[in-house]
């Protein structure tokens, strides 16, 4: 987020340069990606008035414009861009001037008609991103003065919050965070909201999702551009001016943290009522595009339809426009895992929903109302109504947190005074509410992150500075776990596969609702993020089959694949490592360059694929409802897995889908066994061939035990290799025979 400097200073003192300011936050967790000048300090561009405009007689996307620059002459420009009318104030850079993107600008001829100069947009002066018109001036702006003077140079700086510190995501949040770490005062804080609340006018029927929301009507706006003090503010931190009372929403945005939102009350059929949408309700949205709405979005509607989506965005046909009278102006508090799922559902980030699924602060909502009507009151003239209507309740502080010295000055390393704790805890918005041996701390409403003693630890240690702690200077090095070694056996377990042939795969834990094979009974979400991650899944095997489809789908003709990972076991939700194996497919063998064969892959290959992971298994058989052939995978007497040939009516695959699940854990306590070793050999194995004739009648396996029944040590192995009988051993006599071994 972008951040202001000048905007910040009106909070708290702040060092002269603002790289101190960066390197301050920097060390403090809060990391400063850049500080930005920018300003307008360019020669030659000056503010200027549009009093004539006409059509190009040979281009239909340009414009004549005539423009009065103060000097008394009239200028003529060509213009590219179509979002001014004649009265409007803009840049002008004159013959002369170059702009910070390089362009020089020269008197020229545009397809037949002169310019003198050039109309200037946002981007081409440096001043921010907008390049789809040109840069629309305040009607205060005096002609003829540079444009300098109109935005002086400023400093900005761009700061990455993380997700927990929601709280940081104003300007009045990250001043409130460089006074804790400065030990500078505050010299502002908002205002308490002091407004008669009435209990009508607004009703909440989805409480879980918004515990709070408010109504205030203000009536007689006069809808028209933003003061120039207003669209300078909110410029420099990249949001474009739309008119003065949505800038004054954005405003209080940036400048509180708590997102607000206005509609035309006029436009409003009856009372308002936060609720969930329909499925399939549609709302047209501010952004000019139609949304399809499912049944956990949640949407702030009148009595004839949804008028906004909660926490991201107002709807366009009770938008304010230039034709609005009377507002009604929102405020509320939603759930953030609410706003983040719709957000997302819909594909519609906006600066809202930023905040609001970070959390913002409760303690924030009616006074951000009360700001944000004081605004519209001053800038529009506006009249506010008495009382503001609300439901529900503003959720309560985070719990209490205990914390004792004793245990800080353990996990940072050295001891730190008690009183410098409790002065960065102070610092920190935190109140001690107990001064006995173990501290306890009341928790701001705005800091919902903090909530166990090592969270306290952690600010302790941003304020006093982690360069200020010491290294112990010596390495430790901790005994082998028993943690360790179930990873080495399944690091094994994965050389050993990888090996065989299989390629490893990794799958989500989430499973869509269609899921069937093995996912029966899964445990559901309660808040899903969409319908293909709604419950968690109980088997391996639902993953493995999606990885067979969509490479059957990819042209492939072999599929061997294996997954370790955890599964969430039904009712209880007991979570097990399991090992999944799916061979699908043809195998070829080449047993020389002119000879290959293929052949499908059987429950033989998959019975190898598992006894090369563990030797010692036995195959019982078995019935599942999802398997045509089945066996029970047993070791040990202990049964660890099942396995068999897929159904055809589970997978569109051509030809036998073979599975196995096995227990991962209880597998690697089976499979490990105690280390046998022997002596090393003193001399190489010898091999000996021995050609032995004798009659027709005496057998091969006669001879084998005449030559293993003496158990003679030193043979390992005995092998008939050659046999000459028959006319083939015609010279060795009759009824003849030789056996080689």
């Amino acid at each position: 987020m972008k951040f202001f400097v000048n905007w910040l200073a009106e909070f708290v003192d702040l060092p002269e340069d603002p790289e101190e300011i960066a390197d301050l936050l920097t060390r403090a967790g809060v990391e400063t990606k850049n500080v930005e000048t920018r300003g307008a300090k360019i020669d030659n561009v000056i503010v200027s008035q549009i009093t004539a405009s006409s059509r190009h007689p040979n281009a239909d996307r340009l414009s004549v414009c005539e423009v009065n620059d103060g000097s008394g002459t009239k200028r003529q420009i060509v213009c590219g861009a179509s979002n001014y009318k004649v009265g409007d104030k803009v840049p002008l850079a004159l013959s002369g001037a170059k702009l910070p993107n390089g362009t020089e600008i020269r008197k020229s001829e545009l397809r037949g008609v002169e310019s003198e100069g050039m109309l200037c947009s946002a981007i081409e002066l440096g001043l921010g991103e907008d390049a789809a018109g040109l840069l629309i001036l305040s009607p205060e702006a005096k002609i003829g003065v540079p444009i300098g003077d109109v935005f002086p140079s400023e400093m900005i700086l761009d700061v990455e919050i993380t997700p927990n510190r929601g709280d940081l995501l104003s300007h009045f949040g990250l001043a409130r965070e460089i006074a804790a770490l400065t030990g500078n005062t505050l010299k502002s804080t908002p205002r308490e909201a002091k407004i008669d609340i009435r209990k009508t006018g607004v009703t909440i029927s989805a409480i879980r999702e918004c515990p709070f929301f408010s109504a205030r009507k203000i009536d007689d706006v006069k809808v028209g551009p933003s003061p120039q003090w207003l669209r300078a503010k909110i410029e420099s931190v990249g949001i474009r001016s739309i008119n003065n009372i949505v800038d004054i929403s954005n405003f209080v945005m940036l400048e509180l943290g708590q997102p607000t939102h206005a509609f035309d009350a006029d436009k409003l059929e009856g009372g308002i009522n936060v609720r969930l949408a329909r499925d399939g309700e549609k709302f047209l949205a501010l952004d000019g595009k139609t949304y399809s709405l499912k049944p956990d979005n949640l949407v702030v509607a009148d009595q004839e339809r949804a008028v906004g989506i909660a926490g991201v965005m107002g709807g366009e046909e009770t938008g304010v426009t230039d034709s609005t009278k009377n507002i009604l102006l929102e405020a509320a508090y939603f759930l953030p895992a609410s706003v983040r799922r719709t957000a997302r559902n819909l594909n519609l980030p906006s600066d809202a929903s930023y905040r609001f699924e970070r959390g913002v602060d409760p303690g924030m909502v009616l006074r951000a109302s009360q700001r944000a009507t004081e605004l519209i009151r001053e800038i529009t003239g506006g009249t506010p109504a008495k009382e503001i209507a609300t439901a529900g309740k503003i959720p309560g502080n985070p719990a209490d947190v205990s914390l004792s010295y004793e245990k800080c000055d353990r996990v940072v390393g050295i001891a730190i005074k008690p009183r410098t704790v409790d002065e960065i805890l102070t610092g920190f918005s935190l109140q001690k509410t107990s001064a006995a041996k173990m501290m306890k701390w009341k928790i701001p409403s705005h800091r919902r992150d903090l909530q166990r003693d090592v969270d306290l630890i952690e600010e302790v240690v941003r304020a006093f500075g982690v360069d200020k702690v010491p290294g112990t200077g010596r390495s430790r090095f901790t005994a082998s776990s028993a943690a360790d070694h179930s990873h080495n056996l399944e690091s094994a377990m994965r050389e050993r596969l990888v090996a065989r042939g299989l390629s490893e795969a990794r799958t989500s834990k989430l499973i869509p609702r269609s899921a069937s094979a093995f996912s029966e009974k899964a445990i559901a979400l309660r808040n899903p993020l969409s319908e293909d991650h709604v419950a968690l899944r109980p088997s391996l095997i639902g993953g493995l089959l999606e990885v067979l489809e969509r490479n059957i789908r990819a042209g492939a003709e072999t599929v061997a694949i294996f997954e370790i990972g955890r599964t969430f076991i039904p009712p209880s939700g007991k979570e097990e490592r399991h090992l999944g194996i799916l061979l699908w497919g043809n195998i070829t063998r080449a047993p020389n360059w002119r000879s290959q064969t293929s052949r499908g892959l059987d429950l033989f290959d998959l019975k190898g694929a598992l006894e090369c992971v563990i030797p010692d298994l036995s195959f019982r058989p078995a019935k599942y409802p999802d398997l045509a052939l089945a066996v029970d995978i047993w070791s040990r007497d202990q049964m660890i897995g099942f396995g068999g040939q897929l159904s055809t009516t589970k997978s569109s695959a051509a030809g036998p889908v073979l599975i196995a699940e096995l227990h991962a854990d209880l597998l690697l306590v089976v499979g490990e066994s105690a280390k046998k070793f022997r002596e090393l050999d003193r001399y190489p194995s010898i091999t000996r061939d021995i050609a032995m004739i004798v009659p027709e009648e005496v057998s091969h396996a006669k001879i084998l035990r005449a030559i293993q029944e003496p158990m003679e040590p030193l043979l390992e192995r005995v092998e008939l290799f050659d046999l000459f009988t028959g006319e083939s051993a015609a010279g060795l006599g009759p009824e003849r025979k030789s056996l080689a071994y």
